[in-house]
């Protein structure tokens, strides 16, 4: 395995003064520890270039600020007991403190949280006034569905050519919660992996995520978390996706790809579940298709060639449109799909269905 190398640096906040080390990625697993002889690895500082910022996802979702959740949106409750749920913010607060404990000395940014589902009410005083007549202060929200991310930029490496980000972050769905009920073990989704910051897409493996942490205590979600990410192995997951550079598809062969698995969902119960899982919908291979032609950095080359790590990208790129609810589960699956396409190329005949 080739050694691969990341950028660290040993500041809170992003600075451009600072200094930054270079070390083999498998010891971001070790940054627990806090071991690391820091003089030994300073070297200048290293800027990274710049990317245009575009939203992790989008589908009906809104960008929200932390402030935002803390001051002006409601807390639901289980209602036979009145037992507060772990709130959006407190799950955030969470994430932020186990990545402060594990990755000390690195630059750790603000989280970016996005927003759908937003559940309206009002206040009692308000009770007796229409909709267009009331005032800021006599309404009351909080948002059914969250998604946050926290970048760590400090920790990169590069893959086809593209900087990739060490990033961790969650989903919340109270839909997945029965608040009609007493209070009972809350749902939550968590991840660490790396974001492309070419396109803002992120990259999820399996050993990386959970779909579903159960808790019932602040303490425990907290546990859950640290497991999670002290048990992330960073270098098998970029081996992985590096590996996806060594294989391309011809566009006959992508064209095979796409139009199988919009076949997918269309085949008897009985001879889908004899193929691999496969969770996108036609509406996203239409634009899978479309990117294949028009995306400026993922697209065919001149002769209609498209190595995988590109198709990994147009997956986890039309992954953006999936509800929150979903979306850390296609994007693991865009993972484990372009894994299977690389093993059919090597003759696997699980995933050749899909290419033949």
């Amino acid at each position: 395995m080739n050694n691969l190398t990341i950028t660290s640096n040993f500041t809170n906040i992003i600075e451009q003064d600072t200094f930054i080390r270079d070390f083999n990625i498998s010891n971001i697993n070790q940054l627990s520890n806090n071991i690391l002889d820091v003089d030994e690895y300073l070297t200048p500082a290293v800027v990274l270039p710049k990317y245009t910022h575009k939203p992790f996802i989008e589908a009906n979702t809104q960008e929200i600020e932390l402030l935002t959740l803390q001051q002006d949106c409601i807390i639901p409750v289980f209602s036979k007991d009145n037992e507060k749920t772990i709130a959006h913010q407190e799950f955030i607060d969470i994430a932020q403190e186990c990545a402060y404990s594990i990755y000390s000395g690195e630059t750790i940014e603000i989280p970016e949280i996005r927003v759908s589902h937003q559940i309206k009410g009002r206040t009692p005083d308000a009770i007796h006034k229409s909709a267009k007549e009331l005032l800021e202060h006599e309404k009351t929200q909080y948002f059914e569905r969250m998604a946050f991310i926290i970048k760590i930029p400090s920790i990169t490496a590069n893959i086809g050519g593209n900087t990739l980000s060490l990033t961790l972050g969650g989903v919340r769905a109270y839909n997945q919660e029965n608040l009609y009920n007493k209070k009972s073990f809350e749902k939550f989704k968590f991840f660490i992996g790396f974001q492309n910051l070419v396109c803002c897409n992120l990259c999820v493996s399996t050993d990386g995520f959970l779909s579903e942490i159960k808790v019932s205590s602040y303490e425990e979600l907290y546990a859950k978390i640290l497991e999670v990410m002290q048990n992330y192995k960073a270098e098998q997951h970029l081996e992985l996706m590096r590996d996806f550079t060594n294989y391309s598809l011809t566009e006959h062969q992508f064209a095979q790809l796409i139009g199988k698995s919009r076949l997918y969902n269309h085949l008897p119960k009985s001879q889908r579940l004899e193929l691999p899982e496969m969770t996108f919908n036609d509406g996203q291979f239409n634009t899978i298709a479309r990117d294949y032609y028009q995306d400026e950095s993922f697209c065919k080359d001149e002769y209609g060639n498209i190595n995988l790590w590109n198709v990994y990208n147009l997956f986890t790129q039309a992954n953006k449109s999936s509800y929150i609810d979903t979306f850390l589960e296609r994007n693991l699956n865009a993972f484990e799909f372009n894994q299977g396409i690389c093993n059919a190329i090597n003759g696997d005949n699980n995933y050749q269905w899909f290419l033949s």
